[in-house]
């Protein structure tokens, strides 16, 4: 059998990404979604989750481009001391990645802060139900180990499998997309932490899908690419339950100040994942939607 939650990223960026994950669980096949405990729009987000008791809903951690919800004056070795906003966390994920891999990152630093972004959204009422990370930092091995002992300190039951199935990213899929290939390769040269993450996720005695897809398909603006892409991906998915990472929303003026690089593609989703074609599709391949909840729930 097949399964497949639907996540939407980035719930509590804006209100129109909040009004865009509610209507892709009401009226599509999003099943699940993250909480950005430090968003813009993350009062406005609790409120959109109580009119939509079928969405699971996650904590979005934050470590990479964005502000803590601890005093940043306890996170020394995790925010930009030196840059123009010290209060703030590093925003080159090639910076990141560099200190998470070199061991640069206090653990305990890590953990306070990621904990302290779990329980403010459980202080708001919302059961937590999984976790992720935003730009998908817990790849590192560092990163992993602490966003494990958080999930076990807060109660957290399953957290984001980042890695996607060889079997479904084959590389002809990908040539002659230059905006794709780049991703296709780091993707790939990624995959030597997924037997660490795998191990170190059954030792914590914590849950994860078999994996994600919708990673390197990401942001890709056209409308026939991205949708021929997913089916593709989706078709060729193994056995298993899996994770459509996704990035609905409105493009609109608050979306373009918030920083973010997905624009016009989260109007894209947001049509793709309402569409009855979507749901026709995965009816015809057999896979069954699931939410994060259903699967802790089922799996324990």
């Amino acid at each position: 059998m097949r399964r497949l939650i639907v996540n939407a990223d980035d719930f509590g960026l804006t209100v129109g990404v909040n009004r865009a994950i509610v209507e892709t669980n009401t009226d599509g096949v999003v099943s699940s979604a993250t909480l950005m405990a430090n968003g813009g729009a993350f009062d406005d987000a609790v409120t959109a989750a109580r009119t939509a008791p079928s969405l699971s809903v996650g904590c979005h951690v934050v470590l990479v481009d964005g502000t803590p919800v601890s005093p940043p004056a306890i996170l020394d070795t995790l925010v930009a001391i030196r840059s123009a906003e010290p209060e703030k966390f590093y925003s080159s994920l090639s910076a990141f990645a560099a200190r998470a891999t070199l061991g640069g990152f206090d653990r305990d630093q890590l953990v306070t802060e990621i904990t302290a972004q779990i329980r403010k959204i459980q202080s708001s009422g919302i059961q937590v139900t999984h976790l992720d990370t935003h730009k998908h930092a817990h790849v590192f091995p560092e990163i992993l180990v602490a966003l494990l002992r958080a999930a076990r300190i807060c109660g957290v039951r399953a957290i984001r499998n980042p890695f996607v199935p060889v079997k479904a990213m084959p590389a002809k899929q990908y040539k002659g997309k230059r905006h794709l290939w780049k991703r296709y390769g780091q993707t790939r040269m990624l995959q030597t932490f997924s037997r660490h993450f795998r191990d170190r996720v059954k030792r914590a005695g914590v849950l994860a899908p078999d994996g994600v897809v919708g990673v390197i398909e990401t942001g890709t603006v056209e409308s026939s690419g991205y949708s021929s892409l997913l089916r593709q991906t989706l078709a060729s998915l193994p056995e298993g339950t899996w994770e459509w990472v996704c990035h609905p929303g409105y493009s609109d003026a608050e979306l373009r100040g918030a920083g973010t690089r997905l624009l016009d593609s989260r109007d894209e989703e947001r049509g793709l994942l309402t569409s009855p074609e979507l749901r026709q599709f995965l009816e015809e391949q057999k896979i069954t939607l699931i939410g994060y909840r259903e699967f802790a729930e089922n799996l324990a």
